[in-house]
């Protein structure tokens, strides 16, 4: 009993750690600087600077310490710029509108950021550390937990065009809805070919088997240890594979709303969509929440597609716990080159008329995503 009992507190302990450390140490500055990383590339797309002033101020720090520094500042680039946001977001006065529904005026920001940071909890986002999988919850069935938690970010979308009773944020709610409901059929559709190929909806065991077989956009990762007919078989597959991660990634920028899909916001058309009439923190909450998707959605990519944390040639943790932090820092440079790719999107291309968006989703990739498990489903049957 006392045996049983102490496996309990280590596996409460472990994963509150892990929850904690995914959460404060990674995920949320890895918002921060997105948004930075968004700023300054923009800026560079467009022939400009971004920000690159915010440094640390010595003469802040002196006037506190009780030296007389003027003028001097620890140059960082603009590094400090999130930190600036995050202050100025906090002591943003903030209003609540008269006209809104109080109670959706308020649940809303909350709803839009939580089942962002939710769906993490089933990413493993590394090996092992010290013996403990970097997995906070190893659930057999992690890609349906992602897509029944993360569908109900659409919901802080739709409250919040709701409640706000104003024209422009209840006509981004309704594009939202439509939107999410379009092309979460093709996400769906689009990892069925996966499933049928590993057999598996375990996110860890979909890591194990690109580790053996390799990765299923790049299956050549397993050159080294693989035999003749597995390979043969793989790059059979490769093509479908591929297929799926076209329009599971395409998905995925409609599911998060970016350009080309930001129809809800189209600061163009609907002044900022949804969140028009929100300020200070409950709006930082829609940006975080949008950002915390980007991430998501980007670390589900490197699960499916990329090998996860592996790269070829690195051990696992089970060598060391330096391993197990180099897997980590491999993740974590996939999802961070992703992100690079969700920018560059959002400052090249244009944004979609709303007939030509739904047309996409219903019309193409629909029948694509159909047509492509079929076709998987055959080739497994002829090679069985």
């Amino acid at each position: 009993m006392d045996t049983i009992l102490s496996l309990d507190w280590f596996l409460i302990l472990t994963s509150l750690a892990k929850t904690l450390g995914i959460i404060f140490l990674i995920v949320l500055p890895m918002v921060s600087y997105t948004v930075y990383a968004e700023r300054r590339v923009s800026a560079l797309i467009q022939d400009r600077l971004g920000p690159n002033r915010v440094d640390i101020p010595l003469s802040v720090l002196g006037s506190l310490l009780g030296f007389k520094w003027k003028d001097r500042s620890i140059f960082l680039g603009g590094l400090g710029q999130p930190v600036a946001d995050a202050v100025k977001f906090i002591l943003k006065e903030d209003l609540t509108p008269a006209h809104v529904n109080k109670f959706y005026y308020w649940l809303a920001p909350c709803l839009a950021m939580v089942p962002a940071i939710l769906t993490l909890a089933v990413i493993p986002f590394g090996s092992t550390l010290f013996g403990v999988p970097m997995v906070i919850a190893n659930v057999n069935i992690g890609v349906l937990f992602v897509f029944a938690i993360a569908s109900l970010g659409v919901y802080g979308i739709v409250l919040a065009g709701y409640a706000s009773n104003s024209k422009y944020p209840f006509l981004g709610g309704v594009r939202s809805s439509s939107q999410m409901i379009s092309y979460e059929l093709a996400l769906g559709l689009s990892v069925i070919p996966i499933f049928l190929v590993i057999g598996k909806l375990n996110l860890s065991d979909i890591i194990q088997y690109q580790i053996k077989h390799g990765w299923l956009l790049f299956p050549f990762t397993a050159l080294f240890h693989s035999t003749k007919s597995e390979l043969f078989h793989q790059l059979v597959l490769w093509p479908w594979m591929f297929i799926s991660f076209v329009v599971f990634t395409i998905s995925i920028f409609a599911e998060t709303n970016r350009l080309p899909f930001d129809l809800p916001e189209a600061e163009t058309e609907l002044v900022s969509g949804y969140h028009t009439e929100y300020s200070s923190m409950k709006f930082a909450l829609f940006f975080l929440g949008e950002y915390a998707a980007m991430i998501t959605g980007s670390s589900l990519i490197v699960v499916l597609f990329l090998g996860g944390w592996h790269f070829p040639g690195i051990p696992d943790g089970s060598a060391g716990w330096v391993w197990g932090l180099v897997n980590i820092a491999v993740f974590f440079g996939k999802v961070a080159a992703l992100l690079f790719v969700f920018i560059w999107v959002r400052w090249t291309l244009p944004r979609f008329r709303y007939d030509q968006l739904m047309h996409l989703g219903w019309i193409f990739f629909f029948e694509i995503a159909l047509v492509n498990i079929f076709v998987t489903a055959g080739i497994l049957a002829f090679f069985a």
